[in-house]
C-alpha cells in the first residue's frame, strides 16, 4: 500500500472537486434563473404602475393629482355646490 496511497487520496480529491464543482454549477443556474424572474417581475410591476398612472391621469387630466382636500368649501362654492 506503499505506492498506493497517493493516488488514492488523489482520485478522492478529483471526486471532491468534481461534486464541488456540480454542486456550484447548479447553485449558479439558480442565481440565473432568479435574476431572469426578478426582471420579469420589475417588468410586470414597472407595466402596472405606468398603466396606473395613465388612469390617474385620464381620470384627471388637469395634472392637479394630490391637491384635493374633503370639504374643500371654496372649491364647493366655485363649481356652485354651494
Amino acid at each position: 500500500m506503499d505506492g498506493g496511497s497517493p493516488m488514492f487520496f488523489r482520485n478522492l480529491l478529483s471526486l471532491y472537486q468534481l461534486a464541488w464543482l456540480v454542486k456550484s454549477h447548479r447553485a449558479q443556474r439558480l442565481a440565473w434563473e432568479d435574476a431572469e424572474e426578478a426582471r420579469i417581475a420589475r417588468a410586470r410591476s414597472e407595466r402596472a404602475a405606468a398603466e396606473r398612472l395613465q388612469a390617474m391621469l385620464d381620470a384627471n387630466p388637469s395634472g392637479q393629482l394630490g391637491n384635493a382636500k374633503l370639504n374643500d368649501l371654496d372649491a364647493l362654492r366655485r363649481s356652485g355646490l354651494l
